[in-house]
């Protein structure tokens, strides 16, 4: 059984001071266990987050990263630094960092590799744009954007990955994509990690689905058999809002 995944994706937001309030908001809830949870704060606040959620079942992770350990990459962060404040997650090609930042296929392939060989677990974001949508392209999007994605990797590292659907459409805009769609396109994505590393690496792969999530959707969304857990914006930064998506009811 995939255990599932709820992943809060703070953004741009939260100082260091409010990063830390909502942290110790956090760990004084009554957080079920089903779920593995994790926070993505912004880089300036991994540390005192970490160093918060220590000895409690919430784990860490980053929201973006490099490929390469060091070196002249202003601006940048690496793999090995996001280990050193206890990192166990990253997210990579958020379709924000896709569409806002130039990031592509091949360097979210680098930075899947990179965070593999440093025993970061990357959580890999696809999705479409509302006229693939519409024009019915999103399948053949889909597809590419994971065969892109797991390039080099073997079936054992495919294995231990998440992946996570976010329909660009419906990520900062209240809409959300039907329990139908979202499971669609997640069984689309175990298919497709079929046809590259095997039954048992799809099989192992949890999908999250992301996209406008609440506490008001979470339940429909997680009894889909494709859907394995959330990537949570807006709701992850409200305790108790992270709280209730978190002990959705089965």
């Amino acid at each position: 059984m995939r255990k599932p995944i709820i992943a809060g994706n703070w953004k741009m937001n939260t100082d260091l001071s409010r990063a830390c309030e909502l942290t110790e908001e956090l760990v004084g809830k009554e957080l079920a266990t089903r779920a593995e949870v994790i926070l993505c704060p912004p880089f300036i606040s991994l540390a005192a987050v970490g160093e918060r959620i220590a000895d409690t079942p919430l784990k860490l992770g980053a929201q973006n990263m490099h490929w390469e350990e060091s070196g002249a990459f202003t601006g940048e962060i690496s793999p090995t630094m996001l280990t050193s404040v206890g990192c166990e997650y990253v997210i990579l090609g958020h379709s924000e960092r896709r569409q806002l930042f130039s990031e592509t296929d091949p360097r979210v392939n680098k930075k899947a590799k990179a965070a593999l060989d440093h025993g970061l677990t990357p959580i890999i974001c696809v999705g479409e744009t509302l006229r693939q949508r519409e024009e019915d392209e999103w399948r053949g999007h889909i597809e590419s954007q994971v065969k892109a994605a797991l390039i080099n990797l073997s079936a054992e590292e495919v294995a231990t990955l998440v992946m996570a659907y976010e329909p660009i459409w419906a990520i900062g805009t209240g809409k959300t994509a039907t329990v139908e769609q979202a499971n669609d396109v997640c069984r689309l994505i175990r298919v497709t990690i079929e046809t590259i590393a095997g039954h048992d690496a799809a099989e192992a792969v949890r999908i999250l689905y992301g996209g406008s999530v609440k506490p008001d959707n979470i339940s429909a969304l997680m009894a889909a058999p494709n859907i394995d857990g959330a990537l949570v914006g807006g709701a992850s930064l409200k305790a108790d809002d992270f709280a209730a998506v978190v002990n959705y009811e089965k």
